[in-house]
């Protein structure tokens, strides 16, 4: 698929859209889409050349930058963001997307991206015959589809989770299919488009002159063999990496991640994203700027808003999105999930520091104390690596993060014992947090520099998997 975005001041209403589609020509019919969600110029039989998304509005500064880069031309927020994207089978589909999203900023004010895809001809297709809309929930809309695998290819700075993305993902998994992700050696995902990727059967396959493609995670070489792309294999049966993937600098630039769960009982006033919030203000001296359920994050923050979309999805899991302010980058993951003991918030907080910026290591403990205290810790891995300030992932090796600390809640100490807990079989002094009588324990490990600390920790997880016969 190929993206053309329009961000406009005003919300494209039913003429405008109206307006964009007959991009194609005269003598089109026009349907709404299921909910409205979702428009296609398609040909006769039915294959969509061009889907437009349902308009979102955006109320968080910085993220047509932050998704877009910095040559796109962001309106003032609140603004629209539609996406119109083309099929890659049709010669013609690319340049009609641009002219539906032309059409839209011409009358409703605004920009495009990519800035020279807009026009406002009419471009005409040998195929085009009809506009409609699809009803069905259940279809594929990809450029590639076998047995096994459904293809999308992609060509955008930063490719992200967009709600279309995500979509295409849950029905795939549902279809026992592999979703593989091709795009061009400059593309780069975005945290947590790379976190939905990770593990098989999904990939990123990037295009590459020297070798073919490669997996842009793990870097093995990949060719394209019944229906799938698959790795390379020689006459003893070993996999091989590509020299893009692995011939690269060392990054300068240094990531903070910290990773958590907290718990509460279940309670009619109980507002989540309070932990998130905390710790977000600990770390970078602010609170979050975003949130949302994908990319684009659109909403600005609002743990109300948060906590009463959880409650609605109870007792499925809710999966959210928050964003940083663009001085400091900042994406956070954040599942709410019911438990057995009541409900569960686990987010991975991911900041990033330029090569003369320093992590404050200093806060890790004092935020561990904190989360303990007012918001029932159950655990929290702190880790340094070397990657992005921008927090991009690119289809290169990147350095392994390497843990910092680790804090383990007071119910986790209580149950393996508190004598046992404390006296780990390495020289480690862990600081007690809490009650005297019930505490929380938290383990220095380093400062994110020895990859020796990975052996520490793995020593301390088994220590603690172990609880002493009574």
């Amino acid at each position: 698929m190929k993206d053309v975005i329009a961000l406009t001041s005003n919300m494209p209403d039913s003429w405008a859209v109206v307006a964009g589609l007959f991009a194609g020509g005269p003598g089109l019919d026009v349907g709404a889409g299921h909910d409205g969600a979702v428009i296609q110029l398609r040909t006769a039989d039915g294959r969509p050349l061009v889907s437009l998304e349902a308009p979102l509005l955006v109320h968080v500064p910085g993220e047509a930058e932050r998704l877009l880069g910095g040559d796109v031309s962001e309106p003032p927020v609140p603004y629209w963001w539609t996406e119109v994207r083309a099929s890659t089978a049709v010669p013609e589909a690319g340049r009609l997307a641009g002219s539906v999203a032309g059409r839209l900023t011409a009358l409703l004010g605004g920009s495009v991206w990519p800035a020279g895809a807009a026009t406002t001809e009419v471009v005409r297709t040998s195929v085009a015959e009809s506009v409609a809309a699809t009803d069905d929930d259940d279809a594929l809309t990809v450029d590639v589809l076998t047995d096994s695998t459904a293809v999308v290819l992609a060509d955008r700075p930063l490719l992200v989770l967009t709600a279309w993305l995500s979509a295409i993902l849950r029905k795939v998994t549902a279809a026992g299919l592999a979703l593989h992700i091709v795009t061009p050696p400059h593309v780069r995902l975005s945290l947590p488009l790379r976190t939905a990727l990770a593990g098989a059967p999904n990939r990123w396959v990037v295009q590459d002159p020297e070798c073919g493609y490669y997996d842009g995670l793990s870097g093995a070489v990949l060719h394209w063999h019944g229906g799938t792309f698959t790795p390379v294999v020689d006459e003893a049966g070993e996999r091989s990496a590509a020299k893009a993937f692995t011939e690269n600098a060392p990054a300068t630039e240094r990531q903070l991640g910290v990773a958590f769960r907290v718990t509460h009982r279940p309670d009619d006033s109980l507002v989540l994203g309070r932990a998130l919030e905390t710790a977000w203000t600990a770390l970078t001296g602010a609170a979050p700027a975003g949130w949302g359920t994908a990319e684009p994050v659109n909403l600005r923050w609002s743990k109300d808003q948060l906590t009463n979309l959880a409650r609605e999805r109870s007792p499925e899991p809710t999966h959210l999105l928050a964003i940083g302010h663009p001085d400091r980058p900042a994406i956070a993951t954040h599942r709410v999930t019911r438990t057995p003991d009541g409900i569960a918030e686990d987010i991975t907080l991911t900041i990033g520091y330029g090569e003369d910026e320093t992590p404050p290591l200093d806060a890790i403990e004092p935020l561990a104390r904190t989360l303990v205290a007012e918001h029932g810790l159950t655990s929290m891995l702190v880790t340094l690596r070397r990657a992005r300030r921008d927090l991009a992932v690119p289809p290169r090796f990147e350095a392994p993060p390497i843990p910092v600390s680790f804090t383990l809640g007071a119910g986790d100490v209580h149950t393996i014992g508190l004598d046992h807990a404390r006296r780990p079989p390495v020289e480690l002094q862990p600081v007690h947090l809490g009650p005297t009588a019930r505490p929380a324990l938290y383990y220095p490990l380093g400062d994110g520099t020895d990859a020796q600390a990975w052996t520490v920790l793995q020593q301390l997880s088994a220590h603690l998997a172990v609880a002493p016969a009574n």
